[in-house]
């Protein structure tokens, strides 16, 4: 008895609990709240939870923009022992919960580091600007100070545009080359330490190039999410035009991940050479050589994405759906996916990768003209070319699967685009970092 409670106990959740608990956020959102308890160690944890929960403010941005003088921060000059009251207090305000931070400019060393994080202040983004000493000293140069306003403006960057306002602009007194040599070399000195306490959410972003490069950069990153210890289950779909090398990813991405490669069309000769019910109703279909009618494609499917293996493991889907109708098809029969790749590929490429294909009858051996002919001239002469292969048979493919993937890239609209025209291991090391990193914040 005490044997079998064991195995009871050690058995795992049903693979549909994970499947839902990952597609609303649930694993996490115990995480986030995890981390705040710890954090704030509240006397009263469950009131705490209800009032984290009603925040609903997890997503929001938390941005230290860091770097030395002159790299394109701004900078606010305040007593350190002021300063974890007055961010603490400011931090806490209704619309920094909800909407989220940027701090910049601190903190500027291990200590402020630490008296942010003695605060419960953790940034989720850390931006490092860095520029070469003679670029920042240069730079500095050039700053000019509004005395009536206390703005910074710039006379290369940043010029104002009123007479009166450029009149009064003054150079201000601690921007002397010195002073700034002497800031960048205390920079310098604390820069490890802050990498080494924030080196798990900070990028470090070259600043000597045009603000709206690095705006851009900074963007990018900042919508990132960074790795959850959450338990993930890839449900990916594969779509591109023919020749595009779904088929191979496909193949790849299962061999590592040991998830479950599910290609439509095989998944329909399977079904007719094992005789099942549904494969009699494919038969005629297939045979044919016409389309096979969605309400059929869409059993089959789903029948082998409800099995246990593509539940437990995952599964990577080529071949369907081929327009929005079928996706909306798959929507409803609560098949979604959590990663979407399209395949893009120049018509030359495919033409070629696909009007060069030919099969040796006697072995089945595949061969390419031109990336991989036939080994001798007995081999070359018994090589026949699939009909489906010829020039005019790819051109109708390639109109139908053009007729449709505008609308499902609109329908998918977390899709990634692979650049299909290079070497089959860079693309899936891009194919790769898309699916274990998780997916990019939106901009409301």
């Amino acid at each position: 008895m005490a044997e079998a409670d064991t195995e009871d106990a050690a058995r795992p959740w049903p693979p549909p609990a994970g499947a839902y608990a990952e597609e609303r956020g649930l694993f996490q959102l115990l995480q986030n709240m995890l981390e705040e308890l710890l954090i704030h160690k509240p006397d009263d944890p469950i009131e705490f939870m209800i009032n984290h929960l009603k925040q609903n403010n997890d997503d929001a941005p938390r941005i230290c923009v860091l770097g030395p003088p002159a790299s394109g921060k701004t900078t606010v000059k305040i007593p350190y022992a002021l300063w974890a009251n007055l961010i603490q207090e400011r931090l806490s305000n209704v619309d920094c919960i909800k909407q989220g931070w940027i701090l910049e400019g601190f903190p500027e060393n291990q200590e402020q580091a630490w008296m942010l994080q003695s605060s419960g202040i953790f940034p989720r983004h850390v931006v490092m600007l860095y520029a070469p000493d003679t670029v920042l000293i240069e730079r500095s140069g050039g700053k000019r100070l509004d005395p009536l306003t206390q703005e910074v403006f710039h006379t290369t960057f940043d010029w104002p545009s009123d007479p009166l306002v450029q009149e009064r602009l003054v150079k201000p007194e601690d921007l002397s080359e010195q002073e700034v040599s002497k800031k960048l070399l205390e920079y310098h000195r604390n820069f490890p330490e802050i990498f080494h306490i924030y080196q798990k959410v900070l990028k470090s972003i070259n600043a000597d190039q045009p603000s709206v490069d690095v705006l851009s950069q900074v963007l990018a990153f900042v919508q990132t999410r960074h790795r959850s210890a959450a338990p993930f289950t890839p449900r990916i779909l594969f779509f591109g035009p023919p020749g595009s090398g779904k088929s191979l990813q496909a193949a790849l991405i299962a061999q590592k991940y040991d998830v479950v490669n599910i290609c439509c069309g095989q998944l329909l000769k399977e079904a007719v050479a094992d005789n099942t019910k549904l494969g009699e109703l494919v038969k005629p279909h297939i045979d044919s050589g016409g389309p096979v009618p969605n309400n059929l494609v869409l059993k089959l499917l789903t029948e082998r994405l409800s099995s246990l293996d593509c539940l437990s493991h995952g599964w990577v889907l080529s071949g369907f759906p081929r327009d929005v109708e079928q996706g909306e098809q798959l929507q409803k029969a609560q098949i979604n996916p959590n990663r979407v790749f399209f395949f893009n590929l120049p018509y030359e490429s495919i033409m070629e990768r696909l009007s060069q294909r030919r099969t040796d009858p006697v072995t089945g051996e595949r061969y390419h003209t031109t990336f991989r002919p036939a080994p001798t001239p007995e081999i070359q002469a018994r090589l026949r070319q699939n009909p489906k292969d010829e020039e005019e048979n790819i051109e109708k493919r390639l109109n139908i699967y053009y007729s449709n993937v505008k609308a499902l890239e609109d329908f998918y609209q977390d899709a990634f685009y692979v650049n299909a025209d290079q070497d089959p291991y860079v693309i899936f090391e891009f194919i790769e970092s898309c699916i274990i990193k998780p997916l990019p914040c939106k901009i409301p």
